[in-house]
């Protein structure tokens, strides 16, 4: 039988995995969808065979049906539906962040802890974008030497007319501060953020783009080039300086044209677009893990790491200074 998935929250990420699930990836099948606007959940539920709609998290979980729970509404949401699910036994994939703040994050990583097995994915889904994983692998191997700086360049179209600047932190740099401490293995030690004069143009108000430095546990060193509202598309880079080499991603070069006097290529124009192959290997992974009574992916410990990071990263976004990540006791599994 195909694991019976409920998708809480129905907004552009949850509606894309609920096609994902639906058309793209096997094994699991859209069994009930909630959402605070009701009528948007109910949409997603007409088209798809025995699926109910739902206006909260718990009415969802609770359906006939449900063996697996895929949380894609918003960040302070997460922590009452994570708690429900962990009572409940139920296997989660969470969206990043896994919870808002450091505090929240911790206690689902006690909450899991008590369980004594992990339940939680989290939802960085670059861990299982293919060049991040030729990465990782081209680092793990060792032939690069030991990395001593990672250069991130994490730049996007256009930001939603309600992107704050601390977001530019929480849900922008969340993903380097992940992908940082993956690609290293250690965790991050201290943040900086450094703003040039801002653009006229910038949305809001919010200054853009800004410098994010991170300092690891281990010695090295990773900056993030965030610019929310670059104009030209969607584009994430990285590159790793290593004690005997470099290695770099991102470049998207999948045909070039040259004609006219004139050589280039399409930049995707949104994050969905871009990691589209990730996501479906994401989710893929996690059903199968699932159905094997397994859990893969980035843990509840990870979520609570990144979201410490951000939480020191929006303290020095705020103030100018180097702030220190503090973090609880070890990994619980």
């Amino acid at each position: 039988m195909p694991l019976g998935v409920a998708v809480v929250g129905t907004g552009k990420m949850g509606a894309d995995h609920v096609r994902r699930i639906d058309t793209a990836i096997s094994g699991a099948r859209v069994v009930a969808v909630a959402d605070i606007e009701v009528e948007r959940a109910r949409k997603l539920a007409a088209d798809l065979d025995g699926c109910t709609a739902h206006a909260d998290a718990a009415a969802a979980l609770a359906a006939p049906g449900v063996d697996a729970v895929l949380i894609a509404s918003p960040g302070p949401a997460h922590e009452e539906a994570l708690l429900r699910a962990l009572a409940l036994g139920l296997p989660v994939l969470c969206e990043k962040p896994l919870t808002p703040d450091a505090a929240s994050a911790y206690r689902i990583v006690e909450a899991e802890r008590r369980l004594g097995r992990r339940r939680i994915q989290v939802g960085f889904m670059r861990r299982f974008d293919a060049e991040y994983q030729q990465l990782k692998a081209a680092l793990d191997a060792g032939g690069l030497g030991r990395p001593l700086m990672l250069h991130q360049r994490h730049r996007n179209t256009a930001t939603p007319g309600h992107f704050t600047e601390r977001m530019m932190i929480t849900d922008s740099a969340a993903h380097e501060m992940d992908v940082t401490r993956w690609l290293t293995g250690h965790e991050i030690a201290a943040v900086q953020v450094v703003k040039p004069a801002p653009l006229p143009t910038s949305m809001n108000g919010v200054p853009d783009p800004q410098l994010v430095i991170l300092e690891t546990t281990g010695g090295a060193v990773a900056d993030v080039e965030l610019y929310r509202n670059a104009g030209f598309g969607d584009q994430v880079q990285c590159e790793a300086v290593c004690e005997h080499g470099t290695a770099r991603i991102g470049d998207g070069h999948a045909m070039v044209v040259q004609a006219a006097g004139r050589w280039g290529g399409a930049i995707p124009q949104d994050y969905l677009t871009r990691f589209r192959a990730a996501y479906d290997r994401e989710v893929q992974a996690w059903v199968d893990a699932t159905l094997a009574g397994r859990v893969v992916g980035p843990s509840s410990w990870d979520g609570y790491a990144a979201a410490a990071a951000c939480e020191a990263g929006v303290t020095a976004q705020a103030t100018g200074v180097r702030t220190v990540v503090e973090l609880a006791d070890d990994e619980p599994f």
